[in-house]
């Protein structure tokens, strides 16, 4: 009787163990690398550099780091930024004057 309790124990461990080791609903970071990817977005920066309008869907986007387009104001350029669509943010990483 106590070998058959130690095998039935010994197998509800085993058991567990694959169990908790398939599990892989804590790791849902996919959604963030998404929105971290770097894009190319057309449009223009405001006059006072802090929001940027896009060519594509004249979406109106708040600027994370106005210094990164200071010099820029009102031109119309493309950036290469990380956007944010829940926030309607951008983080521009470089930009260049469009043609």
């Amino acid at each position: 009787m106590k070998m058959l309790m130690a095998i039935c124990f010994a197998l509800a461990l085993l058991t567990f163990g694959v169990a908790s080791a398939q599990d892989t609903m804590h790791n849902d970071s996919m959604k963030s690398d998404a929105s971290t990817k770097a894009v190319h977005v057309t449009g223009k920066v405001s006059d006072d550099g802090k929001t940027f309008l896009g060519d594509t869907d004249s979406k109106t986007w708040t600027i994370e780091n106005p210094d990164a387009v200071k010099g820029h104001e009102g031109h119309h350029v493309t950036l290469t930024a990380q956007c944010n669509a829940d926030k309607s943010e951008v983080h521009v990483m470089s930009l260049k004057m469009a043609k």
